[in-house]
């Protein structure tokens, strides 16, 4: 097929994370096959070259571009990274991230370049040449939850909506996917009018709580940031010294903030069992995980026990969300994912005709026909509009 760039079917592949061999698969092909239409040998045809766009999640208008577009590589988009781990991101991670782009520049359309909260968190609060302990008090004091009123938090879901909400009421976008990736817990890109945490709805709602402080530590720091989903030590090893001190401080950031030391104190003397872990965690309105890694940081436990209760219950919560996946409701996702906050300024940009119908299908990545069903959920549990 006339017109294909060679250059283009070659960055679009590598730019998505795949291998020949990976494609390859895809069209019951030989590598080969693939790294003719590379070379510009051969060329697909349409139907081919949609199936790649679908593959790749691209539009099929871009195989036909002169030159690739500008796009950040994964290397600098998250210079904390080490080299070896980035071929550990999937391609359905990769596609999330150019997502997380995307919303972004939504966010700056539909606020026309300047965030709508009142007080910015990132130009409220300095970490350089603090302590964590004082990092996590003049956040509690900002957004203006105290312990006490976190321990009202019954369920892990509405826990993690609080603290969404109190962060998005200071300019920080929370967004949720599906990584489809293990590996890692979440990520946030940061920008100075719009910085974006993005967490990984795989995982426990109690663990994707930790993972959105440990992610805005990173914010704060003014960097982007990727969070793996084990923090062993292996890993850490492959950072510099700077990036290391970083991350230490993100995890323990993390975990001071949600428990602080001195309200966990008085814990230390108990034997670690299950039920105790159950007790604390709820205590709290944390993951087991958390209160367990207070133990471990205490030295109340050893490094093996602890890895073997966090892999017990990964396993059992995948278990657990692949006996419940069956009867998920796309539109009630969509709404997790988004957030309310996001949906009702794209909903109030369209009943104010600033947008169209489409236009808010596209800020809502929906087709127009689900808009109305969209529209019936802002209005649930005391939305806004």
């Amino acid at each position: 097929m006339k017109g294909v760039n060679p250059t283009i079917l070659t960055w679009a592949r590598e730019q998505s994370g795949f291998s020949l061999d990976d494609i390859a698969t895809h069209f019951k092909k030989e590598p080969q096959f693939i790294r003719d239409w590379e070379n510009g040998i051969s060329s697909p045809s349409f139907p081919q070259l949609e199936k790649l766009a679908n593959k790749y999640k691209r539009p099929t208008a871009l195989f036909f571009f002169p030159e690739p577009p500008e796009e950040m590589l994964i290397s600098q988009s998250f210079r904390t990274l080490p080299e070896q781990e980035e071929s550990y991101i999937q391609p359905s991670l990769r596609h999330i991230i150019r997502k997380a782009k995307v919303m972004q520049m939504n966010l700056f359309e539909l606020n026309n370049g300047i965030n709508p909260a009142e007080k910015l968190l990132l130009h409220s609060i300095n970490v350089r040449n603090k302590s964590i302990d004082d990092v996590a008090k003049e956040l509690r004091l900002l957004i203006e939850i105290d312990l006490e009123k976190q321990r009202t938090y019954k369920k892990p879901e509405v826990a993690f909506k609080a603290w969404r909400n109190a962060l998005e009421k200071f300019g920080i976008f929370v967004f949720k996917d599906a990584f489809k990736d293990d590996g890692f817990s979440g990520f946030c890109l940061y920008d100075e009018v719009f910085p974006v945490i993005y967490i990984n709805n795989s995982l426990p709602p109690s663990r994707q709580v930790f993972t959105l402080f440990h992610e805005l530590a990173h914010l704060l720091f003014g960097i982007n940031g990727i969070e793996m989903r084990s923090d062993n030590q292996d890993y850490l090893n492959k950072l510099s010294e700077t990036n290391k001190r970083i991350e230490v401080f993100c995890n323990a950031f993390s975990g001071k903030f949600l428990v602080p030391d001195a309200a966990f104190d008085r814990y230390l003397d108990k034997k670690v069992n299950d039920a105790v872990l159950e007790r604390f965690a709820k205590q709290f309105a944390v993951s087991r995980e958390v209160i367990l890694r207070k133990f471990l940081d205490n030295q109340k436990i050893k490094t093996d026990f602890y890895n073997e209760k966090v892999k017990q219950w990964k396993d059992e919560y995948k278990r657990q969300s692949q006996d419940e996946s069956s009867s998920g409701n796309s539109n009630y996702t969509k709404r997790v994912y988004l957030g309310d906050n996001y949906m009702e300024l794209a909903f109030s940009q369209y009943y104010n005709n600033n947008i169209s119908t489409q236009q808010l299908a596209d800020y809502l990545d929906v087709k127009p026909w689900r808009i109305p069903t969209m529209e019936s959920l802002i209005f649930e549990d005391g939305g806004r509009l």
